[in-house]
C-alpha cells in the first residue's frame, strides 16, 4: 500500500469546492447540520463534490491536535511585551514548553516559542491571529509542528 503524503496549503489556494467541503464538514461537526444533504445545501456544494473531497481535505487544527507547534515571533523590544504575549498564550490554555529569544537588535527580538496544543481552548490559527494582533508583534510564523 502506498503511503499517503500530506501537504500544508494556504486556504486561498484551495479550489472553491474544497473550501465549501471544509465549511460543510464544520457544520456537521458542530452539530449545526445533522445531514450531509443539509450541510452541502447550506454552503452551495453538490453532494458528489462533497464525497469527492471529504476524506482528503482537513482543517489544519485537526492534523495538529495534541501536538507541539513552534512559532517564530518578531517582537518589539519594550518592557512587558514578552510577558503580554505569554499571557495571550496562557489565556488560550496552551502549555509553553520552550522560549528562546535572540538578543534584541535595532529594537527587535525574535522569539521562538514551542507550545503543546493538547489543552488549548482556541484553534491554532486563532491563537496566531491573537498574537499577530498585538501592537508589539510584527510577525508570527508557524515554523513547525510535530508530536
Amino acid at each position: 500500500m502506498t503511503r499517503k503524503k500530506f501537504y500544508l496549503v494556504r486556504e486561498d489556494m484551495l479550489t472553491e469546492a474544497m473550501q465549501k467541503t471544509l465549511e460543510a464538514k464544520a457544520l456537521l461537526e458542530s452539530g449545526k447540520k445533522r445531514k450531509i444533504n443539509e450541510a452541502v445545501h447550506e454552503v452551495g456544494l453538490s453532494r458528489s463534490a462533497f464525497y469527492k473531497y471529504k476524506d482528503g481535505v482537513f482543517p489544519f487544527h485537526t492534523m495538529t491536535k495534541e501536538k507541539i507547534i513552534t512559532l517564530s515571533i518578531n517582537l518589539e523590544d519594550r518592557s512587558g511585551n514578552l510577558s503580554a504575549m505569554l499571557a495571550t498564550v496562557a489565556e488560550a490554555e496552551a502549555n509553553v514548553l520552550t522560549i528562546n529569544q535572540t538578543i534584541p537588535l535595532q529594537g527587535r527580538a525574535n522569539i521562538t516559542l514551542s507550545i503543546d496544543t493538547a489543552t488549548m481552548s482556541l484553534e491554532i490559527d486563532e491563537l496566531v491571529e491573537k498574537i499577530e494582533s498585538m501592537e508589539a508583534v510584527e510577525k508570527v510564523e508557524l515554523v513547525g509542528s510535530g508530536s
